[in-house]
């Protein structure tokens, strides 16, 4: 999402390079480039100069330290106002204290709301909520089947009326049902409108007085740029939205509307949303946005999306064979599994600090994954679970079968025999007690 942003930025911190000090001379070059780079990624101009102006006060002000260099204050400095800029904190969903909370979802036509409406029933429903899935675009063919086939893929109840044309009885009386159903979160997903179509715009301020929603999020399109922003502020003035969202970051977007949005309107943005797969979404943290912009990554999230896929007991039993040296292609495909559930691989080796930048033009091909799995799974099971008899014919049968050659059975192998041997030598330390800071080359 970010990748020019964070090349343009990153370059502009070179002017500092060889500079003892701060001075208003020298960092004049890095604000007016971090300017352009802001501009041109679709940031309202305005609120990148008066950001830039607050970076220059700040920057003017600050003593540079002995062990830090200016160009690294200045990371410090655009990292903390960035943040800011964004919105600070994290917001979360609102919950009613009286069950059932009610979600209204708006925005423009082909923004995403159905598909991040089912996203978010996902996400919700795995936190321990029990949503019910509202439809309520009443225009749009197959809005409804959309919606009730995203219910049955996460696994949630859909309310609908096929036959009633009139989104506000809808939404009241799946409310009601929801009540009588135990449901503690209703999604009310709406019909896209243009801000400029006045008679739309009505009927969802009206959709807004008969449900009296806990939360109104605005979906918007990042592709759309500043445009984005234009948008969400007629679409608040009209509705007083509580906060937005941005789809489609993995799309063809520059980002100004993540960095300005939440200026322009003063709304929190508390979600963004990539891709079609259902658990594409996640919590927006200004924080570590504002660290993926600067190219330092973002482990905190790489950690929960770990924690996500992580299971207690799975993790004990590899571990009790990876101690005894039993560690198999078996253990190795369901970890394979793990990590595409938990993404992109591109983008999970993104959030790594110092990777993002190095990575930034490598081709990361998610063909590799399919590639070993079908390699895995030519396998018999007695060679998943015993490598060392995989001889020349079986290999020319593995090839055979999962469509490789066998220069890439035999690097798979290869390269899973070395993987073996790294396991057993850090078990051999492990017992001795030793740990990594204790070895010869660890040392100062």
């Amino acid at each position: 999402m970010f990748e020019n942003l964070s090349g343009r930025i990153d370059k502009a911190f070179q002017n500092l390079k060889g500079h003892g000090k701060i001075t208003e001379i020298n960092i004049a070059e890095t604000l007016k480039e971090i300017r352009r780079a802001l501009v041109d990624a679709d940031v309202n101009y305005k609120v990148a100069k008066e950001f830039t102006d607050v970076v220059k006060k700040e920057a003017l002000g600050q003593d540079v330290l002995v062990s830090i260099s200016p160009g690294q204050l200045m990371v410090k400095i655009v990292y903390d106002e960035l943040t800011k800029l964004m919105g600070g904190k994290y917001k979360d969903v609102e919950f009613s204290s009286k069950p059932p909370t009610v979600i209204l979802i708006a925005g423009l036509q082909g923004s995403g709301k159905t598909t991040f409406s089912g996203k978010l029933a996902k996400l919700l429903k795995g936190k321990g909520r029990n949503p019910l899935l509202v439809a309520c675009d009443v225009y749009r063919p197959a809005a409804i089947d959309q919606l009730g086939v995203l219910a049955d893929q996460v696994g949630v109840e859909l309310y609908k009326e096929v036959e009633n044309k009139n989104p506000m009885q809808i939404a009241s009386n799946a409310i009601r049902v929801a009540k009588e159903k135990g449901k503690d979160v209703v999604i009310v997903d709406t019909a896209g409108r243009l801000a400029v179509d006045e008679e739309m715009m009505n009927e969802i301020a009206n959709v807004k007085a008969a449900i009296n929603p806990h939360e109104i999020l605005f979906v918007v399109d990042a592709m759309t740029g500043q445009d984005a922003v234009n948008t969400a502020k007629a679409f608040n003035d009209r509705l007083d939205f509580t906060g937005a969202v941005l789809t489609k970051l993995d799309g063809d977007t520059r980002g100004g509307a993540a960095i300005s949005i939440r200026t322009v309107v003063e709304k929190p943005i508390k979600f963004i949303s990539s891709g079609e797969k259902m658990d594409a979404i996640e919590y927006f943290h200004p924080d570590r946005m504002a660290s993926r912009i600067l190219g330092m990554g973002d482990v905190v999230t790489l950690v929960e999306k770990a924690q996500e896929q992580f299971d207690q007991e799975e993790a004990e039993r590899l571990q009790r064979k990876i101690r005894k040296n039993q560690f198999d292609f078996n253990d190795f495909l369901k970890q394979l599994e793990t990590i595409r559930k938990m993404g992109s691989l591109k983008d999970l080796l993104g959030m790594v600090p110092g990777l993002g930048k190095q990575i930034k033009d490598v081709d990361v091909d998610e063909a590799d994954f399919k590639r070993i799995e079908a390699i895995i799974l030519s396998m018999t099971k007695m060679e998943r679970g015993d490598p060392a008899i995989i001889n020349g014919s079986r290999r020319k049968r593995i090839a055979d079968g999962s469509g490789t050659s066998i220069q890439e059975v035999n690097q798979l192998l290869k390269q899973f025999g070395e993987m073996r041997k790294m396991m057993k030598t850090m078990n051999k330390l492990s017992n001795k007690g030793m740990s990594m800071k204790n070895l010869p080359f660890m040392k100062g």
